[in-house]
């Protein structure tokens, strides 16, 4: 996986954190910098370590699935794809969470990061068979999805409500998604021709 194939799928899946981030930001009447460190740093580690658990668990399984493998990449990616396009077309509800508690934090950490665990079963179909392999793509994953975390709050902090109603992160991460199935499925195929 390519450095810029990486980062493009890090902003893709960081999309929740940011739209959560977002939200969060919105219902703080100022910015409160303990519960802000720690969304950051952990939807950060949870986005990692999914696709690591995904991959880990799936690879075990491989010989029994390279015939349909970039399939099994594609359908994951497309539907995650699909559910991120249709989560941006309903309206952002305002949820009353207490972001300042660990266990809310931690709660939506892993909300955040299920789809991750399915980039970690693709990362398996894909043939990644390391973790070496796995390095660049899972601290990408991690690192982006802290630093969109923070951007959020600031977006939040600083445009308010009028600039988060207009912004649709889950629109570009799922087209992001369905892309780099598609670019999974097309070079699978075209190098069986």
């Amino acid at each position: 996986m390519t450095l810029i194939e990486s980062l493009t799928l890090a902003v893709a899946l960081a999309m929740d954190c940011f739209s959560v981030c977002l939200a969060a930001a919105l219902g703080m009447r100022h910015p409160q910098w303990r519960p802000i460190g720690l969304m950051a740093f952990f939807f950060g580690l949870f986005q990692a370590l999914m696709p690591l658990l995904g991959w880990a668990l799936t690879s075990r399984f491989r010989v029994y699935i390279e015939a349909f493998d970039h399939w099994i990449a594609f359908g994951l990616l497309a539907w995650l794809g699909v559910n991120m396009l249709l989560e941006s077309r309903r309206e952002v509800e305002q949820r009353r969470l207490d972001f300042s508690r660990l266990g809310t934090i931690l709660l939506m950490a892993v909300a955040t990061s299920v789809d991750a665990l399915a980039v970690g079963v693709s990362f398996a179909c894909m043939g990644m068979a390391s973790y070496a392999a796995l390095a660049q793509p899972i601290l990408m994953i991690g690192v982006v999805s802290s630093l969109l975390s923070l951007l959020a709050f600031w977006v939040g902090f600083c445009g308010r409500a009028h600039l988060a109603r207009r912004l649709r992160p889950e629109m570009l991460g799922g087209v992001i998604l369905i892309g780099i199935g598609l670019k999974i499925l097309v070079e699978h195929l075209s190098g069986n021709a």
